[in-house]
């Protein structure tokens, strides 16, 4: 070993008993044990990380967190510091060479176009808590806590209609990596991917996590137009495949000269070494940073992201019919109350209804 990478070590040794949570990995792991899915645990995992950079910002520990302390916490997200300081915090934790420390700092750049400089309300919200249930996990367990669970409030959320691109602005989003890649690989990865976004009303989670397996592929073709996933909470459902998404996944499938089980994987020179094959994945991280890539070159006004295309996707079939009780199928949704939000999202649905229906419309 190095001598620069054993000083690494002892840097990241050195931040992680100074800035670290008590009983982080225990609480991961009670989520773990009380069937929170992967997803959800790996975001509490990010956000505390999070919390964990901001104590190094303010160079405090734990056991010195108090109420002005948190309501510090809540401005460091909002005015987006956190970035650059939890990249300069995993650094201190993980870099070992400059290529890393690259790659970090095109992650921030990513984040930054998707967030437009500024956490939304209730991202923060979101952060906060987690850091409350954190707390309440050491209560439980009869661990010391510098504040109460209940000190932490969240802030008040402003409640804004989501907005999403037009219907044919999101048609030429999904058929731009035709426009814009030059390998025809990533052409037909892309595309399936968007397509497949936009037939099915995946979460961007559901799509990275597929593997082969999910599809019923005969000869090297998808042949089946339905898919039974793992969604959100651990729950099951069926997620169906327009014509569209089948003759793409099959132009991409033909493309593979690989046998590595997830249905996205990286190119060959992106590969990460590792003894587990089902680890070689495409990464949310990408399909984000490519989505706000193709809106910028494209020109699309409206912030557009895969959530954008899921939520396109339920808003244009609700225009074309759909029940609310068949979208929240769809979308996997437990509560019809979340679907409405995407249901009743769309103006020119609501001025369609309005001179449909209005008695005096003549």
């Amino acid at each position: 070993m190095s001598r620069s990478i054993q000083r690494i070590s002892s840097e990241q040794e050195k931040l992680r008993l100074k800035y670290g949570l008590p009983y982080l990995r225990e609480f991961l792991l009670n989520l773990q044990n009380n069937n929170y899915s992967k997803e959800t645990i790996e975001n509490y995992a990010r956000d505390l990380e999070i919390f964990s950079a901001f104590l190094y910002y303010l160079d405090i520990q734990f056991e010195q967190v108090d109420k002005l302390i948190i309501s510090d916490y809540k401005g460091f997200l909002r005015n987006q510091n956190y970035l650059p300081i939890l990249h300069e915090f995993k650094a201190g934790r993980q870099l070992s060479d400059k290529s890393v420390e690259k790659s970090l700092s095109e992650v921030s750049e990513v984040k930054k176009a998707m967030y437009k400089g500024q956490l939304s309300d209730s991202s923060v919200n979101r952060m906060l808590s987690s850091l409350r249930s954190y707390l309440s996990f050491l209560v439980d367990i009869d661990k010391p806590t510098p504040i109460p669970p209940t000190a932490i409030k969240m802030i008040k959320a402003e409640k804004k209609e989501k907005q999403i691109a037009e219907f044919d602005e999101l048609v030429k989003l999904i058929e731009c990596p035709f426009e814009f890649e030059t390998e025809p690989i990533v052409k037909f990865r892309n595309r399936a991917i968007l397509e497949l976004i936009f037939s099915t009303g995946m979460r961007i989670s559901e799509v990275t996590n597929l593997n082969k397996e999910h599809f019923k592929i005969v000869n090297n073709e998808v042949v089946d137009d339905k898919i039974y996933i793992l969604g959100k909470g651990n729950k099951q459902r069926f997620v169906y495949l327009t014509q569209r998404a089948i003759k793409y996944l099959n132009e991409y499938l033909k493309h593979r000269k690989d046998s590595f089980p997830a249905m996205f994987v990286p190119t060959k020179g992106t590969r990460k070494a590792t003894n587990n094959p089902y680890l070689i994945r495409l990464s949310q991280n990408y399909i984000q940073m490519k989505i706000a890539e193709y809106r910028r070159r494209l020109g699309i006004v409206v912030p557009t992201s895969a959530h954008s295309l899921r939520h396109g996707f339920a808003t244009y079939i609700a225009e074309q019919g759909a029940s609310p009780a068949a979208i929240q199928k769809l979308l996997g949704h437990s509560s019809l109350q979340t679907t409405s939000k995407y249901v009743h999202g769309s103006d020119k649905f609501a001025e369609k209804t309005h001179k449909q229906y209005h008695p005096l419309k003549n």
